[in-house]
């Protein structure tokens, strides 16, 4: 509502209504259990253009669609007087809708061309469309003429005139030739909007017969060419060099006239012999350059969207080496009418006044005219409730049965605008659109918007409730939106929860229930790092992903912003991408994207792939320190910072240290600030307020840390309230009647401003009393005196400045100071469980005579004496133990038996102790004694040894007597048989008889109570040898052991040679005979014939490894070796002269000088080997 507007005399009552009573737009929602029995006046969803230009060769086809409660029926003007569809059969309606369809194939399409106009129409109202202007296209055929030849001398200036038809759209123009092939154009040779060809000068070249000019018509898709124009250039009295000159527009002026909102298009075309430069400009204003474009080689301007500030001077300028030339075109703009505001409909309850307001401009400033359901306001039946002025309908305490549909129309010389707007007068209970137990999830710090779309008449008013009991009003942080959306600008958890929207209009109340579910934010914890990867290896990137619980994530890779290679090469896990056998192609960036049905992240990193063995001549460096720092989308609490890498030195950056320093608070000293990827060349800082900064960048790769940057220029920010409240808030009192509050100050960085100061508040706990509170500075402690001993304080400590208070403190318990306890630890009870540990019982004091934090018990004890009788009394240290938290009993071990204790208690807290209990005495029953104090042998003789021991040092009851034990240890030390004495508690000493010579005794002495022995003494000792006797040798040839081990070495011995002569007899046997019948040797001599004899037989030593005998075989000493004297004996070697065998019975030597056997011997069975002469071999 515009409250700077004159009202007539009459309206003011009217106006104080309006200013408590105005109706805001109210749109009928088209959910169709809404609109279901809700009457609507009708409104026009769909209409043709203004300007509609037909082809007669389709049908004719005028849209116009509307809705309403009931459905509109549809009725038709043109130019001006009613149009009965009904009686043109040409004319069809389509179902459901006013939208005319004319079938002009049989039919002149002219007869159908004019201004049209749709009503619609129910029993709420009439709703009417724009005018609709109906025209034909066309293309007419260029007029016939006949075109002269154009001669000109070479270098002046021409023009072909195109003159096209007129059509309807206009054609658009352009030249060809004979071929159809366009003409080229450049800054010389160019086509003016017009269509025209202009030659700035023409050229031998320029000289043809087929300069042809077409126009194109858009709708009919037809092209219509000119007559070929034939130019011929002549060069016998050339045009010399001359300055620039404006072809068009001719003179030093011209004027131009556009409308708001169209393209302006100012053209210059210049002759001149060079060819002139065109350039623009705006006499006292800068040319748009968003919506400015330049063409046809700059000799047109082009400005879109015109308006009001495009009006002016504008300059072109022509220039080539001779001269200029300029010339101004006035630019004008007018506008038609265009909307500022435009009617909208109105839902009235009634008795309620609502405003229709139509805010139009224009050049000339246009004229409103009001309708109401088609019908001028001037025509139309008075209503006392509506008044108008100018663009205003106001209507005053409408009743029901007063729907109508208004219109405004605004026109002037260059158009017109039309808008319906209906007033529906309704009374509605309220009714609540949103779905109901509808639940939202959004991501924590994100904003959430709860929707309560609502219909009623009046208006419903909306109210929200949390939980169904906190109502929710505006302000942080929460905000409620005039549509009924309740927004919280930042959700946090705990805004998680049922959420109630109540929807009130004086006809009802409604409710529904919506659920907001604030959800974790999915985060990346561990982002994927740069790879520098041999050819060949394998590269991993991790990409560790945290997310709520409650989400479903999908992890997603990319490569270089695509999917991965098909390849079974990547392998996709959990949380990270492995790629095998790294080749060159897998170079690039890798992204992982971790997505959930509400919100994602991502992180990158690069690949890089290097050669299998590096280069060594490459060196790395530390990278060079970043350049030009600049700071940019400068706020209260951040700055951009970006800035240009160094050299790298072969070694890629891997990420950037961005550090301030604070020249305000304290100068001189760089803070790390931020860290991004060396990827990165820019970084969100986010700042604190009050600080002066100045910002450095260092680079780091593999080598290390680059130098840092040059600092940045300072950026300081303004100071503000505290954002926080100081830490480690603790309350303790440090002696009775105090409570000392401390906490850890706020660094300067922190402080937000200057006079920074803490509110430190307490209250004792539980008590609902007013806070009790001091303001103190540059301190970090505050003393509370006049306290009551030991009891629980609330305790805050708030900053602020000179610029506010910082958040509401949390509330921490804290507690005055101590004071001794007053009460001692009553009843004692000792329950001796054995003679070593007792258990103490007493009675807990109350509390409050505790007086400070219940540390626990100490019980104190001491032995007072044994109760031996003639044990001698001593001594005894005290001894304490202490029992903490509220105990009333405790265990006391490591007593000593037979003995009389006596104990107290005290309670103890953070002061000191209390006062001493009364003191209890016990004692403790007998127990084992300890060990005797000695044992040792006094006397020894050939059969007898004499023993003294001394009581043991601690009887711990009434000693009973001695068990002694002995037993011989022989020379094996074998233990031979234990005997046992006893002997009465008064005796230390004994000697015992009948004892071995010469042999060891082994002795053990413990003493005993009436509980038992306690632990043994020992002792050794020999008895005296026998020197009469002669000392006993053991002879080791006479053991019985020593004879059968040598026996058993004998026969392993016989058994290993009858084992090795039967290997030998196996390998003796060789069909020799047979060989040496097939093959002889040369060096066999022939046999005598005289003696009967065979030559020798020898071994030449240059015999190789072949002809040496086998091992374990035997080699005949002649020539020949007959069949049955093949089985021979060890027995003929070993009686020969010249075999012998040597250490390892291994036999050595030449087989020559044996004679064999006579032939009769030889028929004889051979003795076979028998281990006896084997053995005689050996001897």
């Amino acid at each position: 509502m515009d409250r700077n507007r004159k009202w007539v005399p009459g309206l003011g009552a009217a106006l104080l209504i309006l200013l408590c009573h105005v109706t805001s737009a109210l749109e009928v929602p088209l959910d169709p259990k809404v609109l279901e029995g809700l009457p609507q006046p009708p409104t026009i969803t769909l209409q043709s253009p203004k300007d509609y230009i037909f082809d007669p060769r389709e049908n004719i086809v005028i849209h116009c669609e509307a809705k309403g409660k009931p459905t509109p029926s549809f009725s038709w003007t043109r130019n001006g007087t009613h149009f009965d569809v009904e009686k043109d059969s040409n004319v069809l309606t389509k179902p459901g809708s006013g939208t005319l369809v004319i079938d002009i194939s049989g039919e002149k399409a002219e007869a159908y061309e004019g201004t049209y106009q749709c009503t619609a129409h129910n029993e709420h109202g009439t709703a009417v469309s724009n005018n609709i202007v109906i025209r034909q296209s066309r293309s007419p055929l260029w007029s016939k003429e006949r075109n002269e030849a154009i001669t000109v001398q070479m270098g002046v200036s021409l023009v072909l005139q195109c003159r096209p038809p007129a059509g309807l759209p206009p054609p658009v123009i352009f030249w060809m030739d004979n071929n159809f092939q366009r003409l080229p154009l450049d800054k010389r040779v160019s086509q003016a909007l017009n269509g025209d060809l202009y030659f700035s000068n023409v050229l031998p070249e320029d000289t043809r017969s087929d300069y042809i000019c077409y126009a194109r018509f858009p709708h009919t898709q037809t092209i219509q060419q000119k007559q070929p124009i034939s130019v011929i250039v002549l060069n016998n009295s050339p045009e010399g060099e001359r300055p620039p000159g404006f072809m068009m527009p001719l003179g030093p002026a011209s004027a131009k006239m556009v409308l708001r909102g169209e393209t302006l298009e100012l053209e210059c075309i210049a002759e001149g012999l060079p060819t002139p430069d065109i350039s623009w400009q705006k006499d006292g204003g800068e040319l748009p350059s968003s919506r400015m474009s330049f063409h046809n080689f700059k000799k047109t301007l082009m400005i879109s969207d015109v308006n009001e500030a495009d009006a002016g001077d504008y300059r072109c300028s022509a220039t080539n080496n001779l001269g200029n030339a300029h010339h101004m075109i006035k630019v004008s703009v007018k506008a038609a009418p265009f909307w500022v505001s435009a009617p909208r409909n109105l839902i009235l309850a009634p008795n309620e006044t609502g405003i229709l307001t139509c805010r139009v401009n224009g050049e000339p400033k246009p004229k409103i005219t009001w309708f109401v359901n088609g019908i001028r306001l001037e025509n139309a039946p008075e209503d006392h409730s509506r008044k108008v002025e100018d663009d205003t309908v106001i209507l005053s305490n409408v009743q029901t049965g007063s729907s109508a549909v208004y219109q405004c129309n605004a026109s002037n010389e260059f158009g017109y605008l039309m808008a319906n707007a209906f007033v529906s007068v309704l009374a509605e209970a309220p009714r609540v659109l949103t779905p109901p137990n509808q639940v939202y999830q959004v991501i924590a710090n994100h904003p959430a918007l709860l929707h309560c779309a609502s219909f009623g008449s009046p208006i419903p008013t909306i109210t929200w409730f949390k939980d169904s009991q906190t109502s929710i009003r505006n302000g942080d942080p929460y905000v409620i939106h005039e549509n009924g959306t309740l927004e919280i600008h930042v959700a946090q958890p705990l805004n998680s929860g049922k959420y109630t929207c109540i929807a009130t209009n004086n006809l009802g109340i409604r409710e529904n229930h919506v659920f907001l579910e604030v959800k974790e934010p999915t985060r990346i914890l561990k982002q994927p790092e740069y790879k520098v990867v041999q050819r060949g290896m394998s590269a991993m990137f991790e990409c560790k992903v945290k997310h709520d619980p409650s989400l479903i994530p999908t992890m997603t890779w990319l490569k270089d912003s695509g999917e991965l290679p098909d390849d079974e090469r990547f392998v996709v896990d959990t949380d990270s991408l492995t790629i095998k056998d790294v080749t060159d192609e897998d170079e690039g960036t890798y992204t992982c994207i971790m997505n959930t049905t509400l919100d994602r992240d991502s992180a990158s990193a690069m690949l890089t792939v290097v050669e299998a063995t590096p280069t060594p001549a490459i060196v790395h460096e530390k990278p060079d320190p970043p350049t030009d720092l600049e700071l940019t989308d400068q706020t209260e609490r951040s700055v951009q910072l970006t800035w240009i890498p160094g050299d790298d030195h072969n070694s890629p950056t891997e990420r950037f240290l961005i550090q301030y320093e604070d020249l305000l608070h304290q100068p001189g000293v760089w803070v790390n600030l931020s860290e991004v990827a060396g990827t990165s060349t820019t970084a969100r800082l986010s700042l604190s307020p009050y600080i002066y900064y100045s910002f450095r960048v260092l680079a780091l790769n593999r080598v290390g840390y680059s130098r840092p940057s040059q600092p940045s220029r300072q950026y300081r920010t303004n100071p503000a309230a505290p954002d926080e409240n100081p830490s480690d808030v603790k309350g303790v009192g440090t002696e009775p009647g105090n409570l000392v509050i401390s906490w850890t100050p706020l660094t300067g960085f922190k402080s937000n401003g200057p006079g920074l100061e803490y509110k430190v508040l307490w209250r004792q706990k539980d008590t609902d009393g007013e806070w009790s509170s001091r303001s103190v500075a540059n301190v970090s402690q505050c003393v509370v005196s006049g306290t009551p001993t030991f009891q629980p304080y609330e305790i805050k400590v708030q900053a602020f400045n000179d610029y506010g208070s910082g958040p509401e403190p949390e509330v921490m318990i804290g507690y005055s100071g101590e004071d001794l306890p007053l009460s001692a630890p009553e009843s004692l009870q000792v329950m001796v469980h054995n003679s070593t540990l007792a258990e103490v019982h007493w009675e807990p004091v109350s509390i409050p005579s505790v007086r400070g934090k219940l540390q626990g018990y100490k019980v104190y004890y001491r032995r007072e004496r044994g109760l031996h009788a003639t044990e001698e009394e001593t001594d005894q240290e005290e001894q304490v133990l202490t029992f903490s938290g509220n105990r009333s009993e405790g265990r006391l071990p490591g007593l000593q038996p037979y003995s009389l204790y006596n104990l107290f208690i005290r309670v103890v807290n953070s002061k000191g102790e209390g006062p001493q209990s009364s003191s209890k005495t016990f004692e403790t029953p007998e127990g084992v004694p300890g060990p005797p104090s000695f044992l040792n042998v006094t006397t020894s003789s050939l059969d007898s040894l004499t023993l003294q021991w001394g009581p043991p040092m601690n009887n711990n009851g009434r000693l009973a007597g001695y068990t002694l034990k002995y037993q011989p240890v022989n020379n094996t030390n074998e233990l031979g048989p234990v005997k046992v004495m006893m002997f009465l508690a008064n005796e230390t000493t004994t000697t015992l008889g009948n004892l071995n010579s010469s042999m060891l005794y082994k002795f053990y002495l413990s003493a005993k109570t009436i509980k038992g022995s306690g632990p043994i003494v020992t002792e050794e000792a020999f008895t005296v040898i026998d020197t009469a006797v002669p000392s006993r040798q053991v002879d080791i040839a006479t053991q019985g052991w020593f004879i059968g081990l040598m026996c058993a070495i004998a026969l392993l011995i016989l058994v290993l040679l009858i084992v090795c002569f039967i290997k030998r007899n196996k390998g003796g046997k060789y069909p020799v005979k047979e060989k040496e019948d097939a093959h002889q040797d040369p060096e066999i001599q022939p046999m005598k014939e005289d003696d009967g004899t065979f030559g020798e037989y020898r071994s030449m030593e240059s015999d190789t490894e072949d002809h040496k005998p086998l091992k374990g075989s035997r080699t005949p000493s002649n020539g020949t070796v007959r069949r049955d004297e093949s089985d021979d004996s060890l027995v003929d070697y070993g009686e020969g002269g010249d075999g012998q065998f040597n250490e390892d019975g291994s036999f050595i030597g030449q087989y020559s000088g044996k004679k064999e056997k006579d032939t009769h011997e030889g028929n004889e069975s051979s003795e076979a080997p028998s281990p006896v002469n084997a053995m005689n071999s050996f001897v």
